[in-house]
């Protein structure tokens, strides 16, 4: 599986695309304008700068990555005559369901489709192509390059075939791929979002500050950043989504999305992306930014 087609070229496909073309895959990085793929390259320039100053790859090493990389912004050209489709488009279901069935109708019938969705069905997604057994989950972890885990996520139909080449890609990437069941939200989300939903109640209710609640989390319990500063890092958006999809799926209240997340994310108080959420990230408080060894 040499040659992989990312698409969307967001905080999630650009670290995608970074780690396959370090690891000397060739990669076709795919998205609606040149606008967001040049933004996306630059992202990845950037961290392979961060890299080479911490002296953890070489000049060469960049060379050879950036080279790795071609942009498309039409998906047909994007998608033609690669081995593996990595889907990481907005966490939205009807986008993810139209995508695929244009991916079903231009791939190659030997072509892995899969998705880097951080809650949405798996089988939902494979019901809509011609290919259920080559439908996977492959839930990288933000921030793409640094973090070790993959959630590789099996459908109903997914073959065993098709988890084994990509439970061996993910290791070749340096990874540690970990397979799972395709319930709402996965492992991950499923056990971090009522976390990062109950520390929001509990802001919420007034029990104490948002500083305060991250405090008690990283001191307390030896998280590396809290759970509203994260859920800053994650976007408040795309915790919204993720809640929605488990109570949809669950109908239990504890999935329920606090009231408060609800009316951020109506506002457009997105956390890191927008400039504000729990905190803020404004050009005017660049200075005093949260956890500076986190960005």
């Amino acid at each position: 599986m040499q040659h992989i087609a990312v698409i969307g070229a967001g905080t999630m496909g650009n670290g995608i695309a970074h780690v396959f073309a370090q690891s000397g895959h060739k990669v076709n990085l795919i998205d609606l304008s040149d606008d967001a793929l040049s933004k996306g390259m630059k992202t990845i320039e950037k961290n392979l700068d961060r890299m080479l100053a911490k002296e953890k790859i070489t000049e060469n090493d960049k060379t050879a990555t950036l080279q790795n990389i071609s942009t498309f912004t039409t998906l047909k050209d994007g998608v033609t005559n690669v081995d593996l489709v990595v889907e990481a488009a907005s966490e939205d279901l009807n986008i993810k369901l139209n995508i695929f069935k244009e991916l079903d109708a231009i791939c190659d019938q030997k072509t892995i489709l899969a998705t880097n969705t951080s809650s949405i069905s798996i089988t939902q997604i494979a019901a809509v192509t011609n290919r259920p057994q080559k439908i996977i989950g492959m839930h990288f972890m933000n921030p793409v390059p640094i973090m070790q885990l993959v959630e590789i996520i099996r459908g109903y139909s997914t073959s065993d075939e098709t988890t084994d080449q990509i439970m061996k890609l993910s290791t070749e990437l340096g990874k540690t791929p970990t397979e799972v069941n395709d319930y709402p939200g996965f492992v991950a989300n499923r056990i971090l979002m009522p976390m990062i939903n109950e520390a929001i109640e509990t802001l919420y209710n007034g029990v104490a500050g948002v500083s305060e609640i991250d405090t008690v989390m990283k001191l307390g319990m030896a998280h590396p950043m809290g759970p509203l500063q994260l859920a800053d890092f994650i976007g408040l958006d795309v915790c919204l989504s993720i809640l929605n999809v488990m109570y949809d799926g669950f109908k239990k209240p504890k999935y329920a999305p606090c009231p408060l997340l609800v009316n951020m994310v109506m506002a457009k108080k997105l956390g890191v992306k927008s400039g504000e959420g729990f905190y803020d990230y404004s050009e005017s408080r660049k200075a005093e930014k949260v956890s500076n060894q986190f960005l």
